[in-house]
């Protein structure tokens, strides 16, 4: 049974436009808008972190092939130098 809805002067247009919404309406529209922006946001977040982890990664590469190549250099100096008070 519904409760007939009250009459009062001047709110005719917003009783009138909310008695065309049931309750579980009006209480299930933020939810739905939350979802919504709750998964942009998440969404957002991901392709942050993930733009952070190829930066990461792309410095660790180089700072590897730096590490490399600075060791073999030093291999080849102490090779030479080996060499020369051997040789």
């Amino acid at each position: 049974m519904v409760a007939p809805t009250p009459t009062l002067p001047g709110t005719a247009p917003m009783l009138t436009t909310l008695a065309g919404l049931l309750p579980s309406d009006l209480a299930v529209a933020p939810l739905r808008r939350w979802a919504v922006s709750s998964q942009q946001r998440a969404r957002r977040n991901a392709m942050l972190a993930a733009t952070e982890c190829a930066t990461r990664r792309a410095v660790r590469d180089e700072v590897d092939s730096f590490l490399v190549r600075t060791q073999t250099a030093v291999a080849t100096v102490a090779d030479v130098r080996q060499i020369a008070a051997h040789g």
